[in-house]
């Protein structure tokens, strides 16, 4: 062979070794370009915000988030507590299905072989992170742990503490002295932003998108979970001096707006909230709404961040909370209620190629986050799912897709012969609660004439009613459907106390 021929050889090859490059290039290009997410959640937040009609508290990032993206008017956690709320909606499962009803449990102690929304992410190629809180902990004892996560959901994990847990504890004001998770808390700290938790997050989550700024060979799902404005409440003091104590909202009237509850729907309420007087509720609110105004701040920062590094316009970014809050509404404070103000979360997503500014009335769950974002992402998932993908709904937020949310609790958890299930359907009009299949109390309200819940339809004579009666019927099958399919065919899974093993790839 001539040395002439030696080189066109060398040359062919040459070239088919490029051509392969290039191809491998593209390709990888082409499934660089599969969407980020951004997954931002807030610990206990209630829709008292100003992108939802509160002018009296300021969450000017979220607001902004809202202007850029879709704004779902009617989203509802599945369970009005930490632990068994995120477990479904990262589950894309009902809590029935998870048999996760309390906290300090974790899905891989029920349905161990299920895959987590960040491990389907994981297991198509993406970078996935966590940065604070996702699964439940206990805040703020676990604050600066892994709490009670999930090993395989995470290739990296981010569990800072910042002052309100190391240090100022001791300064925090309580109803019951020494707790502060599950008790009314609450300090105006003196010291700057940087050194709180939730700002070291934001500052950790800054680290992470440049990483994936300048390493974009894969796509990234980063979740960033703030503990604000989970008790205790604890924020900068410049962050309660917007908010005058003699203007905060105290609730009114609780006594006669209960007599109409069966009791059931008042369990959530804790012994120690006998000792709020007028002004330590305005103070508990106050401190509410600081708490939501840093954590508003903190979100800020992720999203400039984004922005900065120049990842926001191949990102779908969410911005939720676990559950709703009560700020003294029917008596109640804090979470595990069925009402409204406790089942109702923040639910914004601002996804690429959107238009802004949108909002969805038709009511929808944190169990739909799981399809949505597998749906958007093109990430293939072939597990059961209890959730709707909201995809149709940002492309056209008049699109009503399900229609309605359900929502459940658990009475007396500790007490196993006296357990009483309630559940809870949200339509566009209505909100029907029933607890121990109606045996132990019904509840109807009318969301077009009573949007606060205020007239239970099924009380006394109401019941007699030809209309409320037919509504009662059609809502009551709904639900009942819906409970059905939710509940597994040889009954919830049990939580196993045992030692549990993740195989990533083959759980």
């Amino acid at each position: 062979m001539s040395s002439a021929q030696h080189s066109r050889i060398y040359c062919l090859i040459i070239v088919l070794l490029c051509t392969a490059s290039l191809s491998n290039s593209q390709c990888f290009a082409e499934e660089s370009r599969q969407p980020n997410v951004l997954f931002l959640i807030s610990d206990d937040l209630n829709t008292r915000i100003g992108c939802y009609g509160d002018p009296n508290v300021k969450t000017p990032n979220i607001d902004r988030l809202a202007a850029r993206g879709t704004r779902f008017e009617n989203a509802y956690c599945q369970f009005p507590l930490c632990g068994p709320s995120r477990n479904s909606m990262l589950c894309g499962l009902y809590p029935d299905a998870t048999g996760i009803l309390r906290n300090a449990q974790i899905f891989r102690e029920t349905i161990p072989t299920r895959q987590s929304l960040s491990h389907a992410f994981r297991m198509q190629g993406y970078f996935a992170a966590r940065i604070g809180k996702l699964y439940h902990y206990n805040v703020p004892r676990s604050v600066g742990t892994n709490g009670h996560d999930d090993p395989a959901s995470w290739e990296l994990e981010i569990s800072p503490a910042g002052c309100d847990r190391l240090i100022e504890e001791p300064d925090i004001f309580s109803l019951k002295k020494g707790s502060f998770g599950g008790t009314l808390s609450w300090y105006a700290s003196p010291r700057p932003d940087e050194l709180h938790t939730d700002a070291i997050l934001a500052e950790e989550a800054d680290w992470v998108l440049d990483r994936c700024a300048k390493k974009n060979d894969r796509p990234f799902f980063l979740a960033v979970g703030f503990f604000r404005p989970h008790t205790p409440y604890v924020a900068p003091a410049k962050y309660f001096e917007p908010y005058d104590l003699k203007d905060m909202p105290v609730i009114e009237g609780a006594d006669v707006d209960v007599r109409d509850v069966p009791p059931p729907a008042l369990l959530s309420r804790k012994k120690e909230q006998d000792l709020l007087t007028d002004d330590l509720s305005r103070q508990a609110i106050q401190a509410y709404y600081a708490s939501t105004t840093f954590m508003d701040a903190q979100v800020g920062k992720v999203l400039d961040s984004l922005d900065r590094h120049g990842l926001a316009d191949n990102t779908i970014v969410v911005f939720t909370s676990d559950h709703g809050y009560h700020l003294g509404e029917k008596g109640l404070w804090q979470k595990q209620s069925l009402f409204e103000q406790s089942a109702r979360v923040p639910l914004i997503i601002a996804a690429p190629g959107s238009s802004g500014g949108k909002v969805a009335s038709s009511p929808v769950g944190l169990v739909d986050l799981y399809p949505t974002l597998t749906d958007f992402c093109n990430v293939e998932v072939d597990a059961e799912m209890h959730g709707q993908s909201l995809v149709p709904m940002l492309d056209d937020a008049s699109y009503q897709g399900r229609g309605y949310a359900i929502s459940q609790v658990l009475r007396n958890a500790r007490k196993k012969d006296k357990e009483i299930n309630g559940y809870t359907i949200r339509t566009p009009r209505y909100r029907l609660t029933l607890w121990d299949e109606g045996k132990k109390g019904r509840e109807l309200y009318d969301h077009d004439h009573d949007p606060l819940e205020q007239t239970n339809l099924l009380y006394g004579d109401g019941a007699k009613d030809a209309n409320t009666a037919s509504v009662e019927r059609e809502l009551t099958n709904l639900l009942h459907a819906e409970m059905k399919k939710a509940m597994p065919a040889d009954g919830r899974p049990e939580v196993k106390n045992q030692n549990w093993v993740i195989d990533l790839t083959n759980p």
